[in-house]
């Protein structure tokens, strides 16, 4: 197995997570490179509606591969015309938005072990550079495999006192799981703070690199989730820190 699984988490919800899964995964896919996106967040499934997919019925999900009712491969949505990118490849691997499909999961569960097995069939049945994987926020069973599994950790946190704090327990933990690179994301950053300070304050704090500090930006605010904005505006500055990211995955 070749390509990398970089896990895309947070403590809490509404950091923007799925955001920058999206985002880094387009923008891998701009570069040239065989990319899938993976939402595990099959509690709230969300991801697909950034890509334009929020009220298009879809064949087969993460869920149903869970169920054995199908092969990893055959949940993969191409999204790479529909995008218009030209180089690469950019496929999405979705949870199901069906009220019954969540409340089967959450109530029966699902073997981990088959997830981890998804990993690798989908990395080599697409062969794929990257598999970018949205997790569910906090720290569950597909979090903690998701970590196991990863080359990468990017750890997305406001400044926010619970959100640090849960960063903290998130860091403590993909260490104990000796991945390989963690990074911290600091998203929607407010004015009043200086990126100088919070860089150091977060590295000794945490023991852990920033990635990037993403501010409080309009555009993301009147944007939505509606789309993709790297791909809308590839010369936003938003664009600007997702390729921070994917120069470190490099």
């Amino acid at each position: 197995m070749s390509g990398k699984i970089i896990s895309i988490h947070s403590f809490r919800g509404g950091t923007g997570k799925s955001n920058i899964a999206a985002n880094l995964a387009a923008m891998a896919a701009l570069e040239g490179k065989r990319v899938a996106v993976m939402d595990t967040d099959m509690a709230s499934p969300g991801i697909h509606v950034i890509f334009g997919m929020g009220r298009e019925k879809m064949k087969y999900t993460l869920n149903d591969y869970l169920r054995g009712t199908c092969d990893i491969t055959d949940t993969c949505l191409d999204l790479t015309d529909r995008l218009k990118i030209k180089k690469g490849k950019l496929f999405l691997i979705p949870s199901s938005m069906a009220a019954t499909d969540i409340t089967r999961i959450l109530r029966e569960g699902y073997e981990v072990g088959d997830l981890k097995k998804g990993f690798t069939d989908v990395i080599k049945g697409k062969d794929l550079d990257y598999l970018i994987i949205d997790t569910h926020p906090g720290l569950d069973r597909e979090t903690l495999l998701s970590m196991a599994t990863a080359h990468y950790l990017f750890v997305v946190a406001r400044i926010d006192e619970q959100d640090l704090l849960g960063t903290a327990a998130t860091l403590s933990v993909a260490r104990k799981l000796q991945v390989p690179e963690i990074r911290i994301i600091i998203n929607k950053k407010p004015s009043i703070y200086e990126d100088k300070a919070i860089i150091s304050e977060v590295e000794s704090k945490f023991k852990a690199k920033v990635a990037t500090i993403i501010p409080l930006l309009p555009l993301l605010i009147e944007v939505g989730s509606r789309f993709v904005v790297s791909l809308r505006y590839p010369e936003s500055e938003f664009t600007k820190h997702i390729q921070d990211i994917l120069n470190i995955m490099r």
